[in-house]
């Protein structure tokens, strides 16, 4: 048996939740007529503690919400604390700060590696029994590749 009341759209689906919230209203009304007095007044009160706590709940929640700034960024607040402190503004520069820094240690330990390379080769070749101008002879590299004893 298939079932005929299925429902396809979200406001079919919306009609339906009003009109069985509404049936669910006028049986518990009518059921509350029927309640004796000091039953009716526990509820009252009862009824009147649930809201202020729904209030009070939706103020915390509010409060607690992330609020988004005017450049686009947001951040985490404390209940209703102001969110521009000095120290906000240095801990998010911080971590970007520490980027340049390293970035700069890198390229300074680069540079000093590649002058100590140049210093380590023109030592060698000032020390060399060869004169530097031999080394743009073309005769030189078969000078190389005789054997020496």
């Amino acid at each position: 048996m298939k079932n005929q009341n299925f429902i396809t759209s979200a406001g079919g689906l919306d009609a339906l939740q009003a009109r069985f919230a509404l049936r669910v209203t006028s049986r518990l009304s009518e059921g509350a007529r029927e309640l004796p007095h000091d039953v009716t007044e526990r509820l009252r009160v009862g009824r009147e503690q649930a809201l202020e706590r729904a209030r009070l709940a939706k103020r915390v929640q509010v409060a607690a919400t992330v609020q988004a700034q005017g450049s686009g960024t947001a951040t985490m607040t404390a209940a209703g604390g102001p969110a521009d402190g000095w120290w906000l503004k240095l801990a998010s520069a911080l971590p970007l700060i520490a980027l340049v820094s390293g970035f700069l240690f890198i390229h300074h330990s680069h540079v000093q590696s590649q002058i100590s390379a140049a210093a380590e080769i023109d030592a060698a070749l000032l020390a060399d029994d060869v004169p530097p101008a031999a080394y743009s002879d073309p005769g030189f590299v078969e000078f190389l590749k005789i054997p020496r004893d």
